[in-house]
């Protein structure tokens, strides 16, 4: 078997907004969203191995999840913190925009205990949902002793905390540095801007850092994606230091999003891009082309919208029904 690690925070969502007639909705986010979509469309031949700490008072809720997953690996479980779980208020202010109120306490990772959790991994996810799930000393580390792919979502990295819990946005130090870490990198329009003043400037700056592919995601617009020269599927990664792999001219375009069947309260965009990345990377781990993959990826988006939170998601995108 083939194993996946995935770093990020399970967070317990407060969700207000979402439908105007209702009372606000509990339920999990954060890296739930990635679980359920890696789990839908990774082939039978691969494992997921959440690498999470966990709050003690949500620590069993959280193992309730993972065991309705199907590829989580047996051997896998979320490590339990003292610190109380993280949580987070989210306030909608349209379909796509929202303000966040984070609270709880879970330690960052030190490479000290990560390094052995990476020894038998095939390849790596990182999802920065707090945004101090690791420092950028520790992905460098990674990056210098893992040799599998990585694929990685800046996500939190880009909102400071306010003395009251609101995530505000701050750009970040080294961007450079961080660059140099991943194969492939994801971020939204809004983080984008924190980088660069539009895709092709951050992709300039990516590309000559060593990212293989970028990916701006533009909600209901769809997606436009920057590649190497040359990067077609993640066989080609081995190619990466050769100078036929660096050098012509960049592949990029922008691709259109999947309508979603349901609108208004009936919708709900949470953790639509953390689906669409885990389905993107899944599906470039099973052999699909970037093409495919991407294609795969926008539908598990659209179909993430049609559902209201995590639990169950994983069969909600393969067209399954929920278990009770």
């Amino acid at each position: 078997m083939k194993r996946v690690g995935v770093i990020g925070s399970f967070v317990w969502d407060i969700i207000h907004g979402r439908d105007p007639g209702r009372r606000p909705v509990e339920e999990w986010g954060g890296v739930t969203y990635a679980l359920a979509g890696f789990d839908a469309a990774l082939a039978n031949d691969w494992q997921i191995v959440p690498l999470a700490k966990v709050g003690r008072d949500l620590w069993p809720r959280a193992n309730e999840f993972l065991r309705t997953l199907r590829h989580v690996a047996p051997d896998a479980h979320p490590i339990e913190v003292e610190q109380p779980n993280n949580r987070v208020t989210l306030r909608y202010l349209d379909d796509e925009r929202r303000s966040e109120v984070l609270t709880g306490g879970v330690p960052p990772w030190h490479w000290l205990g990560l390094k052995p959790l990476l020894a038998d991994l095939d390849a790596l996810y990182v999802n920065l949902l707090s945004g101090f799930e690791l420092d950028l000393e520790v992905m460098q580390l990674i990056r210098q002793h893992f040799r599998g792919p990585i694929y990685c979502d800046l996500h939190s990295l880009f909102l400071a905390v306010q003395p009251d819990g609101l995530r505000t946005w701050q750009p970040i130090p080294n961007v450079d540095g961080w660059l140099r870490c991943m194969d492939l990198l994801q971020v939204n329009e809004d983080e984008m801007r924190m980088m660069a003043d539009d895709p092709m400037g951050l992709a300039a700056r990516a590309m000559n850092a060593g990212v293989t592919s970028l990916i701006v995601t533009l909600g209901a617009r769809g997606a436009v994606f920057v590649n190497a020269p040359h990067f077609t599927r993640l066989a080609d990664l081995a190619a990466r230091d050769r100078a036929a792999f660096v050098s012509g001219p960049v592949q990029t375009a922008l691709v259109h999003a999947h309508a979603a069947r349901v609108k208004g309260s009936d919708a709900d965009p949470t953790g639509c891009g953390d689906v669409f990345g885990a389905t993107l990377f899944s599906r470039l781990l099973c052999g699909d082309t970037f093409a495919v993959a991407l294609h795969s990826a926008h539908t598990a988006a659209a179909r993430n919208v049609e559902f209201h939170g995590a639990s169950g998601l994983a069969h909600h995108l393969r067209g399954e029904l929920i278990p009770t």
